[in-house]
């Protein structure tokens, strides 16, 4: 009887660990470089392309023309790396946050200029706001000479 009841704790507390373990609601991206298509790959690079001019806006606000003078800042949708994503309001909720990595370029010659994280909130309406923008690095611009 007692060997029963000490199977059932622990039956319990394995099955409440996998419960809490897969609950929650983030989601890392690998940084791997996708060899096939894939519908993941599709969906996420949908979500860059509907994103990107937020991204250019946002980039604009910080480099140009403080850093950059001579172009905007540029970054193609296939040059963003997500680095995670996640539901702000629980499972099946339609408050979403992503937030990914970037090297921004020049814009004219395709120069890199720095690299930032960037994290959105994105909700039904459809709305996108900036969560986050944080400067990592800035890169060093070359010369006019």
């Amino acid at each position: 009887m007692k060997k029963t009841i000490i199977v059932f704790i622990l039956s319990l507390v394995l099955i409440l660990s996998l419960v809490l373990i897969t609950s929650n609601q983030t989601t890392i991206v690998s940084s791997a470089e996708p060899t096939q298509d894939t519908e993941e790959l599709r969906l996420q690079d949908m979500l860059m392309v509907m994103l990107t001019p937020y991204i250019l806006k946002d980039l604009n606000t910080y480099y140009y023309p403080k850093i950059v003078k001579a172009f905007p800042p540029h970054v193609a949708p296939w040059d963003i790396e997500v680095i995670e994503t996640k539901r702000v309001n629980g499972f099946r909720g339609f408050q979403l946050q992503i937030t990914f990595e970037i090297e921004p370029t020049d814009g004219g010659h395709w120069i890199p200029i720095g690299k930032d994280r960037i994290t959105y909130e994105i909700s039904s309406g459809p709305t996108v706001k900036l969560i986050n923008h944080k400067h990592l690095k800035t890169y060093e611009y070359p010369s006019e000479s």
